[in-house]
């Protein structure tokens, strides 16, 4: 009888999630691999950087999918005056009360759009350490939880370095994933502009209405820890973060955080396709997400042309996956 149960459930799941993926498809053109790392993310309760130029719809990307998950969304723009009472939010003085208020900043939401992460400066960077790692953030010697749905979207362009600031690794890390949105192909990019053309790029955002309700995706949430994962599965998770560490083109490789980073998006991707257990398949297909931000190339490795995406997709590609 449980086992019929969790079968229906993971069936209405995939409908809602189906669901997710069609209004997301009707509003932006392609970038269907990026929409299910999104969705894994926050399934997984971490947090996504997004690389990308400007004008490829990551903002809309992360106002839709707030809006799809019947989440509180807010944004935060990064520049290098930025402080970090701009983040956090700051106690103000009441004349009535004669006590100090805290004012939450804009931090303090479901889903929270850093734009451009990296155009503010360590100081302000701090801001985040606490409130990405542990859900919470300290003000003034007081603590105050996040939400249960609580996830970080950044986003940083890839090209444009000036005026910018390279991300601490210990912050890096704390990134479950990142992620690159591409270019849209000739016929994406033909169909964007018939969409323009005859008013029908999307709905106003104001009239979408949400598939997932907050409790349900916090059940959905709750319900990765139960994805079953075959031990043979453990082993080849950490013979993959272990070829990061031997080698010869990689200077720092992979921490066991990672490993756990990894095991835990496999879950959520696998509730995500509907299913209970988790497959190689899921493993090889986010591992590059999940770790090529997670390491460092030597030097010569880096003169020679190579990217720490291509050399993770080939460590990867050197451990035997298990039958």
């Amino acid at each position: 009888m449980e086992e019929r149960t969790e079968t229906l459930y993971l069936e209405i799941f995939s409908e809602k999630i189906n669901e997710i993926r069609k209004v997301m498809s009707s509003v932006i053109v392609g970038q269907e691999r990026v929409v299910d790392l999104l969705l894994t993310v926050i399934l997984a309760k971490g947090h996504i950087l997004i690389e990308g130029v400007p004008g490829i719809a990551k903002t809309l990307l992360a106002k839709l999918t707030a809006k799809l998950i019947d989440a509180h969304f807010s944004r935060i723009q990064f520049t290098p005056d930025m402080m970090p009472s701009d983040v956090l939010g700051t106690s103000i003085f009441n004349l009535k009360t004669s006590e100090f208020n805290f004012h939450k900043g804009p931090v303090f939401a479901d889903i929270v759009l850093v734009d451009e992460i990296n155009r503010a400066p360590a100081k302000t960077q701090s801001a985040l350490f606490e409130v990405m790692e542990e859900r919470q953030a300290t003000v003034d010697g007081v603590t105050y939880s996040m939400s249960p749905i609580y996830t970080i979207l950044a986003t940083q362009n890839p090209v444009e370095q000036e005026g910018t600031y390279k991300l601490p690794e210990a912050q890096l890390d704390r990134f479950l994933m990142k992620i690159s949105m591409q270019y849209p192909t000739l016929d994406e990019e033909v169909t964007i502009l018939e969409r323009h053309h005859t008013n029908s790029r999307l709905a106003a955002l104001e009239n979408i209405r949400p598939v997932l309700t907050r409790e349900e995706l916090i059940q959905l949430c709750n319900h990765v820890g139960k994805v079953y994962a075959d031990p043979t599965l453990f082993r080849y998770i950490a013979s993959i973060i272990h070829q990061t560490r031997t080698s010869k083109a990689v200077y720092l490789g992979a921490s066991p955080r990672a490993s756990v980073a990894l095991m835990q998006s496999a879950k959520a991707f696998a509730l995500l396709q509907g299913r209970d257990f988790i497959t190689p398949e899921d493993i090889k297909f986010i591992a590059p997400s999940v770790l090529h931000h997670r390491i460092i190339l030597t030097a010569e490795a880096e003169m020679e042309g190579h990217t720490p995406l291509k050399i993770v997709q080939r460590l990867i590609d050197k451990v035997e996956v298990p039958k």
